[in-house]
């Protein structure tokens, strides 16, 4: 049986111009210092993945259904409604769940999906605490999916 692919694939898009390109001015600001703090939290270069993601480093997964597939560690996408913050590492131990609901009751305005943190502008939360929430979730990535 043939494996379905994933539609998001890391391309060689200009990431640049794609954030200079985001029409509403605060989220492209606030991808403007997305930019910076993702390329410090994880060392790595930004890459466009399908038309609309930026992505900081990738993994290799493999589903007990066989299907497998690349996709990004972490990253972020301006979409039009709110800043989608891609937050990859499942929490597999208590502690660092409890650790990442600790940390979201300090965030501030936002929404959590099941591997989504939405945030309408980054003005609205607290900076430290994100930077903290990213740097728990490539260290959850690292030990499941070590590189």
């Amino acid at each position: 049986m043939a494996q379905a692919q994933n539609k998001t694939t890391e391309n060689d898009g200009d990431v640049k111009a794609f954030i200079d390109a985001v029409e509403h001015e605060g989220r492209r600001e606030d991808a403007r210092v997305l930019l910076g703090l993702f390329a410090r939290v994880t060392g790595k270069e930004p890459k466009m993945w399908g038309n609309s993601i930026v992505g900081y480093g990738t993994y290799h997964y493999k589903y007990d259904s066989g299907r497998e597939g690349d996709f990004l560690r972490t990253g972020f996408s301006p979409r039009k409604a709110n800043m989608s913050i891609y937050i990859m590492g499942s929490c597999k131990d208590g502690a660092a769940l409890e650790k990442r609901e600790e940390l979201l009751m300090r965030l501030g305005k936002h929404k959590m999906g099941k591997s989504c943190l939405y945030v309408t502008r980054l003005k609205n939360v607290d900076m430290d605490v994100l930077e903290e929430l990213i740097r728990q979730d490539v260290r959850n990535m690292a030990e499941m999916y070590p590189e």
